[in-house]
């Protein structure tokens, strides 16, 4: 590409940023994965929690001609994605195996008709010869895997399912493929690029190291007192994680008794409360929101100074990811974990739980084809609402030893599980404009209704619209129960379609029911990941209870990435540092090299409070050494990576 086309792409790229979502520039790396990406090549891009991974693929698939495939494991993530897009006025459309014939009939149409830019999809979608199908008439012109270290046998989330993804190879030839995820062992990585049947792809990471974010451990026999104390010491937004919906409740009622505004959020609240809690969070009405991992996924909140694990992740890769949604911004930030004297005992029962005996797990799939009626041979491809707490009733089972024997279950491809999935309620207008005007028959509150709904929402004729009944009641100055049974009279009388909000987990099987005695659950399912979920225990157990080093350099050697030294703010790093030692020179150079190289606009000497805690004169010294190396230069009054720059990121930039 000459310099001129190299221009012009990348003015447009920065006008469809600017349109779209208010940016003048793009952040460290996602330009560089987006010109990979549109040149045609297999690309990955590492890049941590709140680096802007959606931005890579939505400005390409905005800017360029033709069908962007997204796969993402969560009905829930596509769903924020897709409604996110449609409020920038992209037309994108996400399929999902509990949508109405309406709704598969809407969406195709749009895709069809080449009017929608991005579909999305679980991978679960890939193995319905239906929509593989439907896929060959789409101008598909790029392939997206977000959240691609589920691909991995050795990932911390694996989905089976994801495996499919290599056969749109041979279905879409020549498409270049986006794996993108935030998290990535060197061997998570390899088996990422392998089981895509990527071709020499570009790998592109933004590194793993936050020098704006202290990481503590703070070990302690009572951790609420000590989020408590932590709390009263900071300022600033704030979450705090823990593992179960109930402590939700109990740790922000507790807060708010001691003067906190703090407030709950999990998964198994209804999509209303979660929202208002979020947005009351996100508009800083609220300090404090204590919530189980469902929060964070899509939340871009840049001013969070303070991430709290009251009870601690299974592995390094769920806490450096809940972790790194402090100090968005790039500003001084704290992340937090209470380490308890039981937290070993507790960690290493949760991996002997996570693997029921074989048998047992065979026993949930017999007697779960028997709750859903499902019989020897039938079954596929259907798709049954499951109501977990009565098949635990039923059957005398507890709720979290069901959950862990039908996730072994999905991992064997028997059946797909999809947990609690909360739906907005939705309609589409069904007949014409024209139409509209002849209706009659309806009752007052169904006409009211009907008027009402055509004012509050557009696009009725074209597309189904997510509605709130209790804005209807509100505007209507009635009660929810009325709109309720107006609009399924509307429905009846072919109106309208009118699809009523619903949470429920679900089970689809992707191949018939077989004869128990058949069932095989692999080695690579049982065993192996028994294995590696247990080392990944082992390294969270070391990363919280092993002070004799340094917490970055901790994970950077468990994410495989080079270090530049102690990062000199943890809580190990301050308890050995001693106020009148010198630090290593060349340490310092590499430190202060790699932190230059990671601020897009170049550093100002004012900005040097970034580094906490760092000997003044050894970094006097090591930016003179630097500046005379050529290793950084100073123009206009700001330091940048110099022409023999030796960090890592700026030598594969220069590599592509």
């Amino acid at each position: 590409m000459s310099q001129a086309a190299e221009s012009a792409l990348r003015q447009g790229l920065l006008q469809v940023l600017k349109k779209h979502w208010g940016h003048d520039a793009f952040r460290p790396m996602q330009e560089e994965i987006i010109s990979s990406f549109l040149n045609g090549h297999d690309t990955v891009g590492l890049m941590p929690t709140g680096g802007g991974k959606s931005i890579t693929f939505q400005v390409p698939g905005i800017y360029a001609d033709g069908l962007t495939l997204v796969i993402t494991p969560l009905i829930s993530l596509m769903k924020d994605q897709v409604d996110s897009l449609r409020k920038r006025h992209v037309k994108a459309v996400y399929i999902y195996g509990g949508m109405s014939s309406a709704e598969w009939r809407q969406s195709w149409d749009l895709l069809t008709n080449g009017r929608a830019r991005f579909l999305y999809c679980s991978p679960e979608r890939l193995r319905n010869e239906r929509f593989r199908a439907e896929l060959l008439h789409l101008n598909v012109a790029r392939i997206v895997i977000d959240e691609a270290h589920c691909v991995s046998q050795w990932g911390y989330d694996f989905r089976p399912d994801y495996l499919n993804i290599a056969s749109l190879r041979q279905l879409l030839p020549g498409r270049p493929m986006l794996a993108l995820t935030a998290t990535a062992t060197p061997r998570v990585l390899q088996d990422i690029c392998e089981k895509t049947g990527m071709s020499h792809p570009r790998v592109f990471r933004t590194g793993f190291s936050r020098s704006n974010i202290s990481y503590i451990v703070r070990p302690t026999q009572d951790k609420t007192q000590e989020m408590l104390h932590i709390l009263r010491s900071t300022e600033g937004s704030a979450i705090v994680y823990v593992r179960s919906r109930r402590r939700t409740r109990d740790l922000s009622e507790l807060l708010r008794s001691q003067g906190f505004t703090a407030l709950p959020y999990h998964a198994g609240m209804d999509s209303q409360s979660k929202a208002a809690n979020q947005n009351e969070w996100m508009e800083g009405k609220v300090r404090v929101m204590v919530a189980t991992n469902a929060f964070g996924m899509g939340i871009d909140k840049p001013d969070v100074r303070l991430v709290i694990h009251h009870d601690m992740p299974s592995s390094l890769e769920e806490y450096y990811q809940e972790a790194g949604r402090a100090g968005r911004d790039r500003k001084n930030s704290f992340a937090v974990l209470l380490a308890g004297t039981r937290d070993k005992a507790i960690l290493r029962r949760r991996v002997s739980e996570m693997f029921p005996p074989r048998e047992d797990v065979k026993r949930v799939y017999e007697l779960l084809c028997t709750f859903l009626n499902v019989s020897i041979g039938e079954g596929y491809e259907k798709l049954f609402e499951f109501e977990l707490a009565k098949f635990c009733k039923i059957f005398g089972y507890k709720d979290d030893f069901v959950r862990h024997s039908l996730r072994l279950l999905s991992q064997s491809g028997l059946i797909t599980f999809l947990e609690e999935i909360t739906m907005k309620s939705r309609l589409l207008l069904t007949i014409s404009r024209e139409e509209l005007y002849n209706v009659s028959g309806l009752s007052p509150d169904a006409e009211m209704i009907l008027t009402k709904i055509l004012r509050l929402y557009t696009g009725l004729f074209t597309d189904y619209a997510y509605i709130e009944e209790e804005v209807i009641a509100h505007e209507l100055s009635i009660s929810n129960r009325r709109v309720y049974e107006g609009l399924l009279e509307l429905s009846r009388a072919g109106v309208l379609s009118y699809i009523p909000r619903r949470r429920m987990p679900y089970i689809h099987f992707p191949t018939a029911r077989e004869e128990t005695r058949y069932i095989k659950i692999p080695k690579t399912v049982y065993e192996e990941r028994l294995e590696n979920i247990s080392q990944r225990t082992e390294a969270m157990i070391d990363y919280a209870f092993n002070g004799e080093k340094c917490r970055v350099e901790r994970v950077l050697e468990y994410f495989g990435e080079e270090g530049s030294g102690a990062c000199g703010s943890c809580d190990v790093c301050r308890r050995h540092r001693s106020p009148s030692a010198k630090p290593d020179p060349e340490k310092t150079e590499m430190f202060m090299e790699n932190i230059i190289a990671s601020q897009p606009d170049g550093l100002m000497a004012a900005d040097l409070k970034l580094v906490k805690g760092a000997h003044k004169e050894a970094i006097a010294d090591a930016l003179r050494t630097l500046v005379l190396s050529q290793r950084i230069e100073v123009r206009g009054g700001r330091y940048f990576p110099g022409p023999k720059c030796k960090c890592k990121v700026v030598r594969e930039r220069k590599n592509l």
